[in-house]
Order: structure tokens, then sequence, then C-alpha cells
């Protein structure tokens, strides 16, 4: 496995902006689009891409940011490095933060998936939409399971990210374009969060950490050379970056491997930098937790947008939108309520006691260990049929749960079904196996 061109690219790193003035500026009347599958890029974008030097035809990486809610289009410029192109909102993804684990769970994916022209589906009933490629081997090796999950049009979603017509139509002009110009390959980064050290601090107590961490070595990778890092799966984990002796398997020991040292010496002063971040983040936040909102909390502060829509239309706002840091005490008094609210009301109700808690100092929160309250999440739990794309009714929904620290369960309000969910796609793309050579070596030799 050939790295070299990595410590090439670290010498000549610069630094680059961020989303430009683009920012879903989708404005095509799609009454007058004759053909979608080739439909040209607007002007405005070319022109943003011949002031950036990114040939038309250049690779392209796809990055999705869960808990804002923003999908990046990042874009090869002549010198092999990437550069933010567009920036989209995610008009509806479904679930919470963490990754997807299994078929009719409703969690939209996370992780590092490779995109192939198999995956675009210019047929779908969802105007168009690209197969994100889960599960990858290392979902599979992990026993995680589940089907046609979409980056597609409609604004409707079961476990997909949803985009409005106008959007997938570019993100899918995007791709094709890139694969018109030899790109065999094109990476999915699909993330929780930006992956800074106030994001990371922020969500250090979640259940979903320990998969966040290793993803973030991935993201690092990315921010060191803005180029998408080369995964590989062994051991049950990603790694990145690594010069195998040896083949890797996913479910298999990993070989003895090893970082360029040029790229193993930028990932160690960021690292350095990183780490001094976190410390702050960490004593900043104190004792505060974060309280991540569920769905139809998420759609309730994007309620307005949904006024002149079809019915099907279902935007969901941000995880940053609705939630919120609470103190301690604040987050725990909201659970207990929460949780009563939602008891079935027998003609003697009995309340669930909760046994006292020690307070919980600033060096707990900072080692991660909270009362069993601190750390409790209301979670949306749902059954769907055979696959995400399948029709769901309301009364296959398992309840929603949250737990208090007492060890009891109860049910919370579930979010409102989405009636196109029940759409299915129209000759959604096979699975296609992941292609061993990354695609940025193919631009590598041109």
């Amino acid at each position: 496995m050939r790295l070299k061109h990595i410590a090439f690219a670290l010498l000549v790193a610069t630094a680059l902006t961020g989303c430009n003035d683009t920012l879903d500026s989708s404005s095509i009347d799609l009454s007058t689009v004759k053909n979608k599958v080739n439909q040209p890029l607007p002007a405005k974008v070319l022109a943003d891409m011949q002031a950036k030097n990114m040939p038309r035809t250049s690779p392209i990486m796809i990055r999705i940011l869960k808990e804002e809610g923003k999908l990046e289009i990042w874009k090869a410029t002549a010198d092999n490095r990437f550069d933010v192109i567009k920036s989209y909102d995610i008009c509806a993804w479904s679930g919470k933060l963490g990754p997807k684990v299994k078929e009719g769970d409703r969690q939209a994916p996370e992780g590092f998936y490779s995109l192939t022209p198999a995956h675009l589906n210019p047929n779908s009933k969802y105007y168009l939409a690209i197969n994100t490629g889960y599960p990858n081997r290392y979902d599979t090796a992990n026993g995680r399971n589940g089907t046609n999950l979409m980056i597609h049009g409609a604004c409707s979603s079961s476990g997909c990210y949803s985009m409005t017509d106008e959007q997938i139509l570019e993100i899918y002009a995007f791709a094709r374009d890139a694969f018109k110009g030899g790109q065999t390959t094109i990476q999915l980064e699909a993330l929780p969060f930006r992956m800074t050290a106030d994001n990371m601090a922020r969500h250090r107590d979640s259940e979903n950490y320990a998969f966040w961490k290793m993803l973030k070595v991935g993201y690092d990778n990315f921010e060191v050379t803005k180029r998408p890092p080369e995964v590989a799966f062994c051991d049950k984990k990603y790694v990145f970056n690594q010069d195998g002796k040896g083949a890797f398997n996913a479910a298999g020991a990993c070989p003895s491997m090893s970082t360029p040292p040029a790229l193993a010496s930028a990932l160690s002063s960021y690292e350095k930098t990183y780490d001094v971040a976190y410390e702050k983040a960490v004593d900043k936040l104190g004792t505060k937790v974060w309280y991540e909102p569920t769905e139809a909390e998420r759609k309730a502060v994007v309620a307005e947008k949904r006024k002149g829509h079809d019915i099907a239309y279902a935007p969901t706002g941000t995880s940053l939108e609705a939630g919120k840091l609470m103190s301690q005490a604040d987050f725990q008094e909201m659970m207990e309520k929460r949780m009563a609210a939602s008891q079935p009301k027998p003609a003697t109700t009995i309340m669930a006691s909760a046994a006292p808690q020690p307070a919980t100092t600033a060096a707990q929160m900072k080692q991660g260990r909270l009362p069993a309250a601190a750390t409790a999440t209301a979670t949306v739990a749902a059954a769907t049929p055979a696959t995400s794309a399948e029709p769901t009714t309301t009364a296959s929904i398992a309840a929603p749960t949250i737990q208090t620290e007492a060890g009891k369960v109860a049910a919370v309000p579930i979010p409102e079904q989405n009636p196109m969910d029940a759409l299915a796609y129209a000759a959604p793309a096979a699975p296609v196996s992941e292609a061993k050579k990354p695609f940025w070596k193919f631009w590598d030799k041109q």
C-alpha cells in the first residue's frame, strides 16, 4: 500500500477557506428540467469552481455533519487537495446522533463509505438518490444491518439523509461529473458532528463516544492532509492511512502496520493542540450536560417550514437548534417530569421513587463519571418492516423510553411519522463491493 503522496501533500499544505457564500443557493426551477440525470451544475457553481482552480470533473468527497444538519461537497483542486465547494442544509434526517445498528431503528448511518457509479439511482421515487453504501465491512463485521439507506430528495426520512429535490439535483450532478472524470469511488464521511475539541467534550458522556473517537482518527487525517483518508478495516475497527504488511480483514486481526513518518509527525502535532483545547473545553463545561433532543423536538423547531408544502414534506431541525446545555439538576428534573407525564394513569398512580444521588463534582464530569440520571437520554426506537424504505405505520413503532436513576423505564412521545416514508425506491442500486484502490490514487496519476 503506497502512501508517499500523503507525505508530499503535507509539505505543500496550506490553510483552506471554509464554506463559501453559495450555501443552499439552489434556485433551479424543477419544472424547466428536462433531463434530471444530465442536468448541468448551475453557472454560479461552475464559476466558483473555476475561481478555486477546480476542474469540472475532478474528484469529490461528500461529508455529512448530522448534528448541525449539513451536507458538504468537497472537491479536488488542481494541486490535488480538497476544498469545500458547496454546503447544503439537510432537510430531514431521522433518529438521533449515533450509528445505525439494525434494520428498522430509523437511524441514519455514521461512518466512512465508498460510493461507485452503481450507487447512483436515477429512478428513485424520491426524485434522485445516492445509496450511502451502508453497511460497509466494519458494519457487517460488527453485526450491523440495514438496507436502502440513501441520500435522496423529497425531504422525508426514515433512516436516510433527505434533501430537497433541488439540492439532490445538484449533489447528483457533482457525483456524476466526478465519475465522468474517472473517479472510481467517492468517499462519504457521515459524521455525528464536526469533531472539534468543543464538540467532543460536550458529548464525552455519550454511549457512542468510543465509536466517535475511532471515527475521529479519520476526521483528523483529513484535517491534516485535506485529502480523503485511505480506509481499511481489521479487528472489527476502522484504520486510516496505514501501510500494512499483509491483508486487512474486517473480522480478523490487524496485520503489522504503520503510519507514514511525515503523516505521523503532522498528526502528533495536531493531537497536541487538540488535547490542550479539549481540556479547556471540559473545564469550561464544568458540570453541565448536553440534552440531545428527540426527533419530534427537532421537527417542532422548524414546524413553520412545512407550511405551503405537501403533507409528505417533513423537515427536521438540527440537534443544535433543539438541544441545549443544562445543569445536572435541571436535566434530572426534566427527565423525571417527562417520565411522570408519560406513565399510564390507572386508578391509583404509583410514582417511581428515585434513590438520592451524591452531588457530581467537576472532576467526575471531566473524567466522564456521571450519575445515571445525568447521562440519561430520551431515545426513539422504531420497528419498521423489512427495509428502511418500506411502509411504516404508527402501530409498528415501539414506544420510545427514558431510564431514571432508579432504573425505571417509561415511555415518551414518539415522532410523527412521515407519509412519504411509505414509498419504496425504484430499482435501488445493488450493493457493490468497495474498490481496493482509493480514488485519489487515480487522481494522483493524472
